[in-house]
């Protein structure tokens, strides 16, 4: 592997260790995660120079979407960064938005580009709250004062007369 690759790996982790203050055991899982990285992408260098320049290489495997969802934290695939939710802000930084990203990676349309804790918080709120009930509320209420505001005032008075 080249000297500028692991000098950039170098340099990455000492900046993440300096910018997050992190532990010693953080310190040690990064230069973990970061050497399998490494060894990974020299393993696909090995074997991309060991095909012919004429033929095509293999499909590059998409990576499981799946994995880059957690508890707490969800995992940007285009640039690795972690997040609770990967907002439509964050993607425009890639050049994406969030029906994109989707598409890109194989993510279902269905599937929130959120943690699965904040994911099942808000699915919590929502039974809780019960939306769709108070729009169906809302709408009756709205319908009632747009047919009372057409009518008459004549109307209006012999519909009240009627109904007491």
């Amino acid at each position: 592997m080249s000297s500028l690759v692991i000098k950039m790996a170098t340099d990455l982790v000492v900046a993440q260790t300096h910018a997050q203050q992190l532990t010693p055991d953080e310190a040690r899982e990064l230069l973990f995660s970061t050497h399998a990285t490494l060894l990974a992408l020299q393993s696909q260098e090995a074997v991309g120079t060991s095909a012919s320049p004429g033929q095509p290489s293999a499909a590059v495997a998409r990576p499981d979407w799946r994995s880059s969802i957690l508890r707490h934290a969800i995992t940007c695939m285009e640039c690795g960064a972690t997040f609770k939710q990967l907002s439509a802000r964050h993607l425009r930084t890639h050049d994406l938005d969030p029906r994109s990203y989707r598409d890109k990676y194989g993510i279902p349309r269905t599937q929130a580009l959120s943690a699965r804790a904040i994911t099942a918080h808000r699915r919590q709120l929502a039974h809780r709250i019960r939306p769709w009930e108070l729009a169906h509320t809302d709408r009756g209420a709205a319908s009632d004062t747009a047919e009372t505001s057409s009518q008459t005032p004549a109307a209006q008075s012999r519909k009240r007369a009627s109904s007491s």
